[in-house]
C-alpha cells in the first residue's frame, strides 16, 4: 500500500506548504494531489510542485471536466508529463451543477457521458494513432454545430504524449464506479470504509467486464481520500472531519440529487444521512455536524492517539493485501509528525 498527500483547494488566500510536500517526498510518499472548486485551480499548483520535486508523482484530484475541453486537458497533461519526466497523473471529474453552471456558465449535461467522451478524446490524443475525431453528445471533433465555420479538420497532437499516462476519476455512485472500472486507470472515493468494499465490488466487476481484455483489480487503482487527525483527544480529532462529512453528505446537491448522501446510505447510515441533509439545507450546519455518527468518522478517517491510528491502519493494510486499496491519500491539517508516523507504519 502506498501513501499520497491530498492538498485540497484554497480558502480566501492560497499558498502551498512545500516543506510538507518535500517531507512527503523524503518519507517515500508516492503522490501528492491538488484540487479545485471555484477559487484556485488544480493545474497551476501541480506544475508548481512538479517543478520543485524530483521523485514524487503529482496528480489533479480533480480538474473539472466542463471547465476545459478534453483537448485542452490532454495538452495540459502531456505538457506536465513531459516536463516532469512522467510524474503527472490526470484526475478528472464532473464537479456539480452548482459550480459548473453557476461559476463556469456552461451546462452540466450528462456527467457519465461527458466522462466517457472526455477519456476517449484524451486517449486518442495521447496515442497519436490518427488525427483525433469524436462525434458525441458533449463533444464533436471537428466541431459540427450550427455556428461552425466548416473549416475545422481532425488534428494529431504535435507533442508526442505518453499513452501510459494514468487517468483517475472521482467516483462514488454505482454508475460512476462502473465507468471508472471500464475506462480509467483508477478512482479516488471522497471517503471510504475498508470494511465495506462490498459497496464498490459489484460495480467494479461490471465495469471490468465491459472493459474486456481480462481487466481486474490488478489493473486498477483505488486511492481513497483519508482524513488524518492525530492527537490525544479522539473527539477533538473528529471535529474537523465532522464538518467535512456534513458538508458533503448534507450540503452537496439537493434532496434526491446528492451522490455523497446516497453513498453514506449505502454504507449503512441511511437515517443519519437523511437527518444531516435536512439540517444542513435548512441552515442548521452545527446541528448537521453533530448528527454525523462517530462510527462513520472512525470508519473513513484516521483519528486520535498514535496507537489508535496504528490499530486502524492494520485494517487498511489488510484491505490492501486483498487488492481493495492501492494508496491512502491523507488529507487534513495534520502535523508533519502525524504524516511521519503513518509513513513509518505503512512504508
Amino acid at each position: 500500500m502506498q501513501l499520497g498527500l491530498f492538498m485540497g483547494y484554497s480558502g480566501p488566500k492560497f499558498s502551498i506548504d512545500m516543506d510538507l510536500v518535500l517531507e512527503a517526498e523524503r518519507l517515500g510518499f508516492d503522490s501528492v494531489w491538488t484540487s479545485e472548486a471555484y477559487g484556485s485551480d488544480a493545474v497551476t499548483p501541480a506544475a508548481w510542485m512538479l517543478a520543485q520535486t524530483s521523485r514524487i508523482n503529482v496528480g489533479t484530484g480533480i480538474i473539472q471536466m466542463p471547465a476545459r475541453t478534453p483537448a485542452c486537458a490532454a495538452m495540459t497533461a502531456m505538457t506536465l508529463q513531459a516536463l516532469s519526466g512522467g510524474r503527472f497523473i490526470l484526475g478528472i471529474g464532473p464537479s456539480g451543477p452548482q459550480v459548473i453552471e453557476g461559476w463556469h456558465g456552461v451546462a452540466y449535461g450528462r456527467p457519465l457521458t461527458r466522462t466517457r467522451e472526455y477519456i476517449d478524446i484524451i486517449r486518442q490524443a495521447l496515442k497519436r494513432e490518427a488525427p483525433v475525431t469524436h462525434d458525441g453528445y458533449h463533444y464533436q471533433l471537428p466541431y459540427k454545430g450550427a455556428d461552425a465555420s466548416g473549416l475545422g479538420k481532425p488534428l494529431k497532437s504535435i507533442l508526442h504524449g505518453d499513452p501510459a499516462l494514468k487517468i483517475f476519476t472521482a467516483a462514488v455512485a454505482p454508475k460512476g464506479i462502473q465507468l471508472a472500472a471500464e475506462n480509467a486507470d483508477g478512482m479516488f472515493p471522497i471517503f471510504m470504509s475498508p470494511e465495506r468494499f462490498d459497496v464498490f465490488e459489484e460495480d467494479l466487476n461490471a465495469g471490468f467486464v465491459k472493459a474486456g481484455g481480462g481487466k481486474s483489480l490488478k489493473d486498477f487503482e483505488i486511492a481513497p481520500i483519508v482524513p488524518l487527525a492525530m492527537g490525544p483527544s479522539v473527539e477533538m480529532c473528529r471535529q474537523p472531519i465532522r464538518r467535512h462529512l456534513a458538508l458533503y453528505i448534507g450540503g452537496m446537491g439537493a434532496p434526491g440529487k446528492n451522490f455523497y448522501n446516497d453513498y453514506a446510505k449505502r454504507l449503512g447510515y441511511e437515517e443519519a444521512a437523511l437527518k444531516i441533509q435536512q439540517l444542513y439545507l435548512t441552515g442548521k450546519k452545527k446541528e448537521a455536524e453533530a448528527a454525523v455518527p462517530k462510527e462513520l468518522i472512525d470508519a473513513v478517517a484516521l483519528v486520535g492517539p498514535a496507537e489508535r491510528i496504528k490499530e486502524r491502519l492494520t485494517v487498511w493494510k489488510d484491505a490492501a493485501k486483498e487488492g481493495k486499496v492501492s494508496s491512502l491519500l491523507l488529507s487534513g491539517g495534520g502535523s508533519p509528525d502525524a504524516f511521519r508516523f503513518v509513513a513509518e507504519e505503512v512504508l
